[in-house]
């Protein structure tokens, strides 16, 4: 297997996927679904090594208890701790909570930035947070990458990355401008209807003509 795929045929795989997964516009959802960006922003951070269930049941507990950042300050990190547990490794989450809140009033008056730099310059954010931010609080043109965005990039061809922050530079740069608008859509339902993580379902996928890992499969 070689890769990635020639800039050509990446934008082929996009005009496939465009026509078989749902978009923005026919009723897919953001991963996060919540209402604001600090909310967003706390739900990303929950959402580490978590599955989606437990990080809702964390980000659902947590947000009964406080939704703005002045009121997570007057939660003990205890009680946030308490609050997560759903999600895991919720100590951990908990202090990186209150050092994202401590950090938002302080430098930016309790304002979310809406720029990857601003956002990346919060303790707790990383580029798959800060571009998950980007595309469904604030409406931007970016891929986010995730755990299905990064394995299916890399399986077709998309990308050769060996990380996600890896695999989101790749995409930044090897992606058609047409397709950032709903990139994130069409690969996260991708790798979650077909090309899963265990069984994928190469008999059905609508690349599997042009993906390096099953050409590489079939030749061997």
């Amino acid at each position: 297997m070689t890769g990635p795929l020639p800039e050509d045929q990446v934008e082929e795989v996009y005009r496939r996927l465009s026509q078989a997964m749902p978009g923005r516009t026919r009723g897919a959802k953001g991963p996060k679904g919540q209402p604001d960006a600090f909310r967003s922003c706390i739900s990303c951070m929950l959402s580490a090594q978590s599955l989606d269930r437990n990080t809702a049941a964390a980000a659902n507990a947590l947000f009964a208890l406080a939704k703005t950042p002045q009121d997570m300050l007057a939660l003990d990190e205890s009680e946030i701790a308490e609050a997560i547990k759903p999600c895991g490794l919720y100590n951990r989450k908990a202090r990186n909570i209150r050092a994202f809140c401590t950090a938002l009033l302080a430098d930016r008056g309790g304002v979310v930035p809406d720029t990857r730099q601003g956002l990346m310059a919060l303790p707790g954010i990383g580029r798959k947070c800060a571009d998950i931010v980007l595309s469904f609080t604030f409406g931007k043109d970016v891929i986010a990458v995730d755990t299905h965005v990064h394995r299916v990039c890399n399986r077709i061809g998309l990308t050769d990355a060996k990380t996600a922050d890896k695999t989101a530079a790749q995409l930044e740069q090897r992606s058609p401008r047409w397709t950032l608008r709903d990139g994130h859509f069409w690969l996260i339902q991708f790798g979650k209807r077909i090309c899963t993580a265990r069984a994928p379902k190469c008999e059905t996928c609508p690349v599997s003509d042009m993906c390096l890992s099953y050409r590489a499969g079939q030749k061997g």
